[in-house]
């Protein structure tokens, strides 16, 4: 498998490459991770079964268009496929280090530059892709209202439903998230999607860096609104994303519905908890 890997990379970069050293580092919560270096050159290399190779295929082209934008470091993607009983994406590698308020000041007001660049005609993206390991529907909708509450909450709902969710009445949750929206129509930023902290990080050169997205052309309050759900970032993030492009009143109330997204998501892939605090957002949106 690793000798196929360095051949897709030789033949991507036109540099013989040959593995000579190989280290199992993190690689998220659902795929295997390995710092892989040569002679003259390292990768960072996901590795997941052999059925998961469009998920690779499409976090490859999300972060093409997102580097596209020369706005953020985003890490660059050298190729995709399988080997063996594998899927693999070979990215380039960065080396990480900590920040300070300067450096994560820099990441809000790059974000918001990236948002700014990356605008589509409508909401969604060009192919369905992945939110961790659940399937993220993107057909593309010209109401951003109908788009999130359908393909967004609608959809986990579902999910959630053959998980043994006990939430209120989808169509009910659904109408609620649209009414909510009916007045929102945002321009469709290029977003990460998925932009919790642990998916953000400054390298040693004190660049800001956003990695493992779930792209696709939304309402940059999306991005924005993740941010805050798990610990959220430093608060100078936040002064300069608002510096560059200030957030739009009526921010605060949009991100629980935005939020819940994230939440249904976690109770499909993990259940526990998630499950109480999904119904207190849904409480909130329907009151």
């Amino acid at each position: 498998m690793w000798t196929e890997i360095a051949q897709a990379i030789s033949q991507a970069t036109g540099e013989k490459f040959a593995i000579a050293k190989k280290k199992s580092v993190s690689g998220g919560c659902i795929n295997q991770g390995y710092r892989v270096s040569g002679d003259n050159a390292e990768y960072f290399v996901k590795l997941n079964d052999a059925s998961q190779v469009e998920m690779f295929a499409a976090e490859a082209l999300g972060l093409k268009q997102m580097y596209a934008t020369q706005t953020i470091t985003v890490p660059q993607p050298i190729c995709c496929g399988t080997a063996a009983n594998s899927s693999y994406i070979v990215l380039q590698w960065l080396n990480l280090g900590g920040g300070n308020s300067q450096s994560y000041q820099e990441m809000g007001r790059q974000l918001a530059a990236m948002h700014r660049k990356g605008i589509s005609q409508r909401f969604g993206w060009q192919r369905n892709n992945t939110i961790g390991s659940t399937p993220q529907i993107n057909t593309w909708t010209d109401s951003w209202a109908d788009f999130f509450a359908e393909h967004r909450i609608g959809y986990q709902l579902k999910l959630a439903k053959r998980r043994g969710g006990n939430f209120l009445d989808p169509n009910q949750v659904v109408n609620a998230v649209r009414n909510k929206l009916a007045d929102r129509q945002p321009e469709a930023s290029l977003v990460h999607g998925d932009l919790w902290s642990g998916n953000a990080a400054i390298a040693t050169d004190g660049s800001p860096v956003i990695l493992d997205p779930a792209t696709y052309n939304g309402d940059r309050e999306t991005d924005v609104a993740m941010t805050e759900l798990f610990g959220g970032f430093p608060p100078a993030f936040y002064h300069g994303y608002n510096a560059a492009w200030q957030l739009d009143s009526g921010y605060q109330l949009r991100k629980s519905i935005y939020n819940l997204y994230h939440v249904l998501n976690h109770f499909n892939l993990f259940g526990g908890g998630y499950a109480n605090q999904a119904k207190r957002i849904i409480g909130q949106i329907i009151s």
